[in-house]
């Protein structure tokens, strides 16, 4: 009988946007990324999209994209965030189910997901139709096809939800075997009792109470957790004879061997995994030990002959069903001794509180301006998808029941924001660690918090009182954190966001930069009307007028601003409405004078007068701006302090040669210098126009000598950027032989450092040109070219240095 194999990964990420600012702030615990999603994209999404292929020896034969072999969906919040962040990435994903289609009959690797990771079951059945709906138009927006199978978050399940999969068109999902109750062949009248496990060779037909159907598939279990759990992707033949073991002859039907595992396991949760994933498929093809296939190929050819029945209120991460979302039910207790997930009931109960009282509102007030407030929201993705003001146009004609004022269509981007993030405050993650103050969970109550922020002065009641009072049953692990109340006031208030806000963040940044007269700041839209900046050697002033657009509901308002700089880090500065231009112009040349004439103290006067306070300050940045100015200050402190440890280290290192001679210790003072001395030399040496290679060795002998360490991670990253950026060059002008032997000499010199530089990018690139630039210069070179024949054979010397198998890499089609 025949014999398929299909893996499928689950990508997804916890959302990690600051709600008011529809972007992720600067993450420190990631460094040397800027956030997490970065740095995992770095480690696992992106080695899945060109994956390396090794011959016996450990030379790159190939570059593969896994996506496109197995099956795999994406959550939507993370393909947004990939958009945006990393197009090139985003491109690879939508064009590896692209070629999957062309390998598996015209059905795609990538399946749906619904929305933002809300556990179905807990769900009431109008969320559950918008997480379905809002997760089937995000995957046709992106992959542009309907999808065939969609991905339960935590393969949570109650029949609910499989017949709204249904309705919608959905032919199949994936659950764990534990959670299929009893089976039996069509036709048939005798159930089987699974017992807690199920053969997972085949497709399940499941009856709804509709009477419409669903394919289920149940992935093999103990497989699944090993690739998880142990050492199964240590070596690629090992992954791919564990998978083929899996078949049995005894069975007489076309058996579909499959597992299902997070996708963050190839790559980010062990190093490595892509290659290990992609070794194994490469093992079954070329070893024809069983055909790949995904889903959809598999259920067009071989429908269910048996059908099941599920056990509801199950999941593959909670062996009590789905209690983790709503129960201290003892899963992830983290190792920490004493703690408890009590807190996990009164949240969802608070948050269950607050969806209601907002849904009674918005039902209400949303009749008074739309036809079927339920179906716009179910068809406002499309907005969320392309905030275009023609699209958003094209909702407001089809939902509205009469001709909207633009303070209406403010009202109704108003409602329908409310309703998207008192659908994204159950995202699942909320609950699926063990405290209250964790990040993911502050990320759902700050949801919460902006769906509230929304609802002040449109839907007529104050339901922050209420919402508080519920939370504060929520109790945290650390005490100083207390309760779900004092951990919305720490964390998710001070996240809040206005134009007021965004007002202080343009004026106290433009001292800094120059803006065009329109620009987008994060989600917000700002058009100067009038801005003046004066900058003297001790001080700095700007003052102007703005008005600052929400890109989200339309909102907008008129601001002056003045905002002062007086030394290096004292900041003041004010914002008030202003709409009288005789008067804003009055206060701007008040300011202006008092400040020529250097009376600053007097301008922190001025402020309290005109503007009423001068309480914000440069702590009012948003967190990556701030960062960034806070960078652009302590810069030249800081090349003072480097320049000043490498006068001391050069100026000593003779005397401290000799006092090592000696046997004496080297003082610590010396070494510290030699430390910021050294990391500083090497890496102006590698990233120098001209490179010294004895230069570079005699660096790394002194610190060897010193036994100062390399400053890892940053230092490699500063390098990879910089040899990445030269990579680049060469593929956009791949003539270049001037910059070839650079980029040779560089990698050359790295590999005779400590720092192993990461060449993938480089690798990458590399192997593109092999197949585009590469078969030009060779052709040329073999007419007699001499300078496409010194092309080619530096082209080979580089495709050593980066580990790449010349015979199949070079190898012309």
């Amino acid at each position: 009988m025949e014999r398929f194999i299909c893996i499928h990964g689950h990508f997804y990420q916890p959302p990690r946007e600051n709600p008011w600012l529809e972007a992720i702030e600067i993450q420190d615990s990631a460094r040397p990324y800027h956030d997490w999603n970065e740095r995992i994209a770095a480690e696992c999404y992106a080695p899945n999209s060109a994956s390396r292929i090794l011959d016996g020896e450990g030379w790159i034969k190939d570059i593969v994209s896994n996506y496109a072999k197995i099956s795999f969906n994406f959550g939507p919040t993370l393909l947004s965030w990939m958009q945006g962040c990393d197009p090139e990435l985003y491109q690879a994903v939508l064009d590896a189910d692209r070629q999957s289609m062309d390998w598996r009959s015209g059905h795609g690797a990538a399946i749906a997901q619904v929305y933002n990771h809300m556990i179905m079951p807990l769900a009431n059945a109008r969320d559950k139709c918008s997480q379905v709906v809002w997760g089937l138009r995000d995957f046709e927006h992106r992959f542009k096809r309907f999808p065939e199978g969609m991905w339960l978050a935590e393969t949570a399940v109650d029949l609910e939800s499989l017949d709204i999969l249904a309705e919608q068109g959905i032919k199949y999902t994936i659950l764990a075997p534990r959670q299929a109750a009893s089976f039996r062949k069509i036709g048939e009248e005798q159930w089987q009792e699974c017992n807690g496990s199920i053969d997972p060779t085949r497709a399940y037909l499941c009856r709804l109470p509709s009477k419409r159907t669903i394919t289920l598939f149940f992935y093999d279990g103990p497989i699944s957790q090993a690739v998880a759990f142990e050492d199964l992707l240590s070596r690629g033949e090992a992954f791919a004879q564990r998978l083929v073991g899996g078949f049995d002859d005894a069975r007489d039907w076309p058996q579909l061997f499959h597992i299902a595992t997070d996708g963050e396991t190839y790559g980010h949760h062990h190093k490595f995994g892509d290659m290990a994933l992609a070794a194994a498929l490469d093992h079954i093809e070329s070893n024809s030990l069983a055909r790949l296939t995904n889903y959809g190929e598999y259920l067009a050819q071989f429908p269910p002959t048996v059908e099941v029945q599920i056990h509801e209120n199950s999941s593959w991460s909670c062996a009590h069903g789905i209690e983790r979302w709503r129960s201290n039910c003892g899963c992830n207790s983290g190792g920490h001794g004493g703690w408890n997930q009590e807190w996990r009931a009164p949240l969802r109960s608070a948050l269950d509180w607050l969806r209601d009282r907002l849904a009674e509102r918005y039902d209400e007030l949303g009749r008074q301006y739309l036809k079927d407030p339920w179906q716009a929201r179910n068809e406002y993705i499309r907005v969320v998808l392309d905030r275009d003001e023609a699209n958003r146009n094209t909702f407001f004609a089809e939902q509205a029941r009469r001709n909207l004022s633009d303070d209406d269509k403010v009202a109704v981007l108003k409602l329908q924001e409310i309703q998207r993030h008192a659908m994204l405050m159950y995202t699942s993650c909320g609950w699926f660690f063990d405290e209250l103050s964790g990040i993911e969970t502050v990320q759902v109550i700050q949801y919460a918090g902006r769906a509230l922020q929304l609802s002040q002065g449109l839907l007529g009641q104050d339901l922050e009182r209420g919402f508080k009072e519920r939370l504060s049953a929520a109790r945290s692990n650390i005490p100083e954190n207390g309760n779900g109340t004092q951990i919305y006031e720490k964390f998710a208030l001070p996240a809040q966001v206005d134009l007021t806000k965004v007002a202080v963040h343009f004026a106290f940044s433009s001292l800094f930069r120059e803006y065009p007269e329109q620009t987008r700041i994060f989600s917000y839209t700002v058009n100067v009307e009038d801005y003046k900046k004066m900058v003297t050697e001790d001080a700095a002033l700007a003052t102007g007028t703005v008005r600052i657009v929400s890109e989200i509901t339309q909102e907008s308002s008129r601001l002056m601003f003045c905002v002062v700089r007086i030394g290096h880090h004292d900041f003041k500065g004010g914002v008030s409405s202003c709409l009288i231009e005789a008067a804003c112009a009055s206060i701007k040349e008040e300011l202006l004078e008092e400040f020529d004439r250097g009376h600053y103290i007097e301008i922190v006067g001025l402020l309290d007068k005109h503007f009423g306070m001068h309480n914000f300050s440069l702590l009012d940045l948003f967190r990556d701006e701030q960062r960034e100015i806070l960078n652009l200050i302590l810069d030249a402190t800081m090349e003072e302090f480097t320049q000043d440890y490498r006068s001391i280290y050069e100026h000593n290192r003779h005397l401290m040669e000799f006092v090592q001679e000696t046997g004496m210790p080297v003082p610590k003072r010396f070494l510290a210098a030699a430390e910021i001395s050294l990391n500083t030399e090497i890496k102006e040496a590698l990233m120098a126009e001209d490179m010294d290679g004895d230069q570079v060795q005699r660096i790394i002998a002194n610190m060897q000598r010193w036994q100062v360490a390399v400053d890892l991670p940053e230092v490699e990253y500063s390098l990879r950027t910089f040899a990445d950026g030269l990579m680049d060059r060469l593929y956009g002008s791949p003539s270049d032989l001037a910059l070839l032997q650079r980029i040779k000499t560089f990698v050359e010199l790295q590999k005779t450092t400590p720092i192993q530089v990461d060449l993938w990018d480089m690798q990458n690139v590399y192997y593109k040109l092999a197949k585009t630039a590469y078969p030009r210069f060779q052709s040329r070179a073999r007419e007699g070219d001499g300078a496409a024949a010194g092309w080619v054979e530096a082209f080979k010397q580089l495709g050593e240095m980066l580990s790449m198998n010349l015979g199949t890499v070079l190898a012309e089609e």
